[in-house]
């Protein structure tokens, strides 16, 4: 029996959840969204938002709050150990290429948007997790931590790289996550000085990158890229802390003074860069979206972009196959893995190049060539969005970005 009016249980809450209970309260269905943390998360790396992604969270209605909560960057400047500007690159290229729907912005605002949507419109349960799992023919049938068992009519797997549905229906993060040799820690500091309005400001030796972007309300948000595919998550704050001074002791530049700052947070994310490569998304009633189905890797960028559009489809194949998922899963599947594994394979080296031959790359930033890649890959992601009739189109913003 196929039911109109799905109860779909979506594990995450971070982009590709509230997007996916969105388009599924459109098409009249009952999203329950369980997030292991016990509040909405926040901060995170810088993202930059365009493409197809883009126009979903158009589609949304929320165009207007993330360019309010965006940034239009002006350009990306490579310095060395005394901060001098070695090599520059203008990003209006790039912005011109998608005809200006995009917007630069931390990962968390980006998130935040997406949820608001949905906020107080479908189920939501924070500080829980999913521990079991039993697909049947009828019904999936959860057991979660605190909330007892559940019956839901499918099952979503939207928490990210190392995502627990996946390891819990398809098996270990080992059989699918594929490391690219790098780890990343991010974090936002106040009052940080110097600040450089509407720059990415880098610097890089052999196997180590670190970057500042100034935020408003007097905050800069830092970035730290390092080899070392073999370090794991040292888990606890201090820990990572140390960690970091550990890795950028001799890094100079600012170093010194932004790992002084990073000793006052008390928010500092870190993770594995990696892909996610699966041989199929889906497995009874339980299908992956975003990262937990194909992870491109943060520094291939366009992460949050990919969530919002997966999303979008998986919501549409099952208005399209009418609540059908034998049909819905593997049309979502075959519509976007060409274009994902397309991101992926650009992503591989993209990070080949900027991450192990950072030194190298730096000093080639003048040459036309690196514009050449960005723009290429801006043209490369063009993916046309299909028309399921889930929700009248909005109208794109005419808003001014603000700007710094």
């Amino acid at each position: 029996m196929i039911r109109t009016s799905l109860r779909v249980a979506i594990s995450g809450a971070g982009v590709a959840g509230p997007a996916l209970a969105y388009w599924l309260l459109r098409c009249g269905h009952q999203p329950t969204l369980i997030e292991q943390a016990p509040a909405f998360r926040t901060g995170g790396y810088m993202v930059n938002f365009w493409g197809p992604g883009y126009q979903v969270a158009q589609r949304m209605g929320i165009e207007g709050a993330l360019r309010e909560a965006g940034y239009r960057v002006q350009r990306l400047d490579a310095v060395d150990s005394q901060g001098q500007v070695g090599a520059s690159i203008q990003i209006d290229t790039f912005e011109s290429l998608a005809s200006g729907r995009c917007t630069s912005l931390p990962r968390g605002d980006l998130a935040a948007a997406v949820f608001a949507a949905v906020d107080g419109r479908c189920e939501t349960i924070f500080g829980d997790a999913i521990t079991s799992v039993q697909s049947l023919d009828h019904e999936v049938v959860l057991g979660l931590r605190h909330g007892g068992q559940r019956t839901f009519d499918l099952l979503v797997g939207a928490d990210g790289l190392h995502s627990n549905v996946r390891r819990l229906v398809f098996g270990p993060d080992a059989d699918f996550e594929r490391p690219l040799g790098c780890r990343v820690a991010a974090c936002v500091v106040k009052g940080y000085r110097p600040r450089t309005e509407r720059a990415y400001v880098t610097h890089d030796v052999p196997g180590r990158h670190v970057a500042r972007f100034s935020l408003r309300g007097d905050r800069t948000l830092f970035l730290f890229v390092f080899r070392g595919g073999d370090v794991r998550d040292p888990a606890s704050l201090d820990a990572r802390k140390a960690l970091l001074r550990q890795v950028y002791a001799d890094v100079g530049w600012e170093c010194p003074r932004m790992l002084d700052a990073v000793d006052a947070v008390d928010d500092l994310y870190f993770d594995v860069v990696s892909q996610v490569r699966m041989p199929a998304w889906s497995r009874g009633r339980v299908v992956l979206v975003g990262d937990a189905a194909a992870s491109v890797s943060l520094l291939g960028g366009e992460g949050t972009g990919l969530a919002l559009t997966e999303a979008y489809v998986l919501a549409g194949e099952l208005a399209r196959a009418g609540g059908d998922h034998r049909r819905a899963f593997p049309a979502y599947e075959h519509l976007l893995r060409p274009y994902i594994e397309r991101e992926q394979s650009a992503a591989r080296e993209l990070v080949a190049y900027v991450a192990v031959e950072r030194d190298v790359g730096v000093r080639s930033m003048h040459q036309p060539w690196l514009n050449g890649l960005i723009a290429g890959r801006a043209a490369h992601a063009e993916f046309t969005l299909p028309e399921y009739g889930m929700a009248a189109q909005v109208e794109p913003s005419n808003d001014a970005f603000p700007i710094g």
